[in-house]
């Protein structure tokens, strides 16, 4: 595991599929964004690119899934959603979420350093 210190910053964005599941990375956060993903597409998406950028075949990709990926997902990822402030559902309006979090971004860093134009 690499580590790197990384200088006080008005907005710092952190993503992984397994951050709100580390309580010492929770309490870091101002504010908390989970992008709810179906399992099929979730699944098929996994299944493309094991196959294309891994050489992996279609039975193994399945059996891993079925073994270790579908419990994980349900024991750590699917319960840290909770602690989730904003949850942007796959396919829905997601230019009228990103432009709110971007927004909200926007204003963080206008109170931060309020002599600066931001666009």
């Amino acid at each position: 595991m690499k580590n790197e210190t990384i200088e006080p910053k008005p907005v710092v964005i952190v993503e992984g599929i397994l951050i709100f599941s580390e309580s010492r990375v929770l309490d870091l956060l101002d504010m908390r964004v989970f992008v709810d993903t179906p399992d099929d597409v979730r699944f098929i998406r996994r299944l493309k690119r094991d196959i294309a950028e891994r050489g992996r075949t279609t039975e193994s990709v399945i059996d891993q899934y079925y073994r270790t990926v579908r419990p994980m997902h349900f024991e750590f990822v699917e319960p840290s959603k909770r602690h989730a402030d904003i949850i942007i559902p796959e396919g829905s309006q997601t230019d009228v979420t990103v432009g709110l979090l971007c927004s909200m971004v926007r204003e963080k860093l206008f109170a931060e350093k309020p002599q600066s134009i931001l666009v």
